[in-house]
């Protein structure tokens, strides 16, 4: 049942739904409908932004060094307030919880899915990646103009390394391909257009935008098409952590080698 696509799944409460939720309900777990929606993608990307701009703006009025390590490693885990905690705190007030309304779980053949869905990303990121150096120059991440300009202790990148390899893939996915994707479905399906699809591509050009990298956007929207179909094919996200994990490793790398 779960290596068919979600999509073909019955018992889902519409498509597009996570597979976690067709599971319970066939089990016979006692579901309540879920009551969170766009709203609480629009929190949990507020969060995310906001959360960072006030802890690390005080911390810098303050007389934290604008490349230390508290701002760096801020940075990288602040916004996990908004990508992480509100949508796992939303969905347990106003649905299953996360695994089961947001398809935050993890099966074997995810791991294959995941590793495939990487090498795509790594593919069609580095012709995006070529198309934009063709046309505007090159250019790098944030993160990797952070870690450049930091002046820290060599552990202090080894912790934003791991936040990048780990937590980034996590919580972003459980936002983008967990909240975002489900709360898209839902609404796309209440008024009559594809969920799918919908949930698909804006979910990907969500992921692409918050990023506030307009130079990256191409490349960006290119891997979030990748991960939010890995997600609408599986029916969760386990699969979009692992390839999303696999696409930054080589960033990790390049990062560890700065």
């Amino acid at each position: 049942m779960t290596d068919q696509p979600a999509t073909a799944l019955t018992g889902a409460p519409y498509p597009g739904a996570p597979v976690t939720y067709a599971e319970a309900r066939t089990a016979g777990v006692a579901l309540r409908a879920p009551r969170w929606g766009l709203p609480d993608v629009a929190i949990a990307i507020l969060l995310a932004v906001m959360v960072p701009v006030l802890v690390l703006g005080s911390a810098l009025a303050a007389g934290a060094p604008r490349y230390g390590a508290a701002i760096l490693l801020g940075s990288a885990m602040l916004p996990w307030v908004g990508f992480g905690l509100w949508p796992w705190l939303t969905t347990r007030l106003q649905g299953n919880g996360a695994r089961i309304d947001l398809g935050f779980a993890f099966r074997r053949s995810d791991l294959l899915w995941g590793l495939g869905g990487g090498a795509a990303c790594l593919l069609l990121g580095s012709a995006a990646a070529a198309l934009v150096t063709a046309i505007v120059g090159d250019f790098d991440s944030a993160a990797g103009n952070a870690v450049a300009e930091a002046d820290v202790p060599r552990v202090v990148i080894y912790l934003f390394a791991l936040c990048a390899l780990i937590g980034a893939p996590v919580f972003e996915e459980l936002c983008f391909r967990g909240l975002a994707f489900a709360a898209a479905a839902r609404w796309a399906n209440a008024r009559g257009l594809p969920a799918v699809p919908w949930a698909t591509i804006s979910s990907a050009v969500l992921f692409a935008l918050v990023h506030f990298e307009p130079v990256r956007i191409p490349v960006l929207l290119v891997i979030g098409l990748v991960l939010s179909w890995l997600r609408a094919r599986t029916g969760r996200v386990g699969a979009s952590i692992v390839a999303h994990a696999l696409n930054n490793l080589w960033g990790v790398i390049g990062i560890l080698l700065l």
